[in-house]
């Protein structure tokens, strides 16, 4: 994995400086043409690193706006745009990191801790857990 990774990140270096001059584009579409970056990556970059309010779905922010029933989609592109309609648009990277927090503190894939959860009365969630 981690020979994978190492060397996505060197080709998408390489990449930023074939292209773009050593600089991280700050459009989308710009980030999408590099290595290894997709939806996600460019999305939570554009969003911490320059401010552009964007969605992007990771693994807790896809389970717990499922639970929550802010979506029925189970693919994260189609999960970011059912967000982005929903969420206002200044508070689109605070609702992210809300969402990656509540997903790794209390709302675990497995075994969540629904009686902790300060959202609990409002969680449509069937699987609750009880104790």
């Amino acid at each position: 994995f981690y020979r994978v990774k190492s060397g996505r990140i060197k080709n998408c270096c390489a990449e930023l400086v074939r292209s773009f001059k050593g600089e991280v584009p700050r459009k989308l579409d710009d980030l999408l043409t590099l290595p290894g970056v997709g939806r996600k990556t460019a999305n939570i970059l554009l969003g911490n690193a320059f401010g552009r309010q964007a969605i992007g779905v990771d693994t807790h922010v896809m389970r717990l706006s499922q639970r929550l029933g802010l979506t029925r989609n189970t693919n994260p592109d189609k999960i970011e745009f059912d967000l982005t309609a929903i969420v206002p648009e200044k508070q689109r990277v605070r609702f992210c990191h809300l969402l990656q927090y509540h997903g790794r503190r209390v709302c675990f894939a497995k075994k969540p801790r629904c009686p902790e959860c300060p959202i609990n009365a409002l969680c449509p969630y069937p699987d609750k857990t009880k104790a």
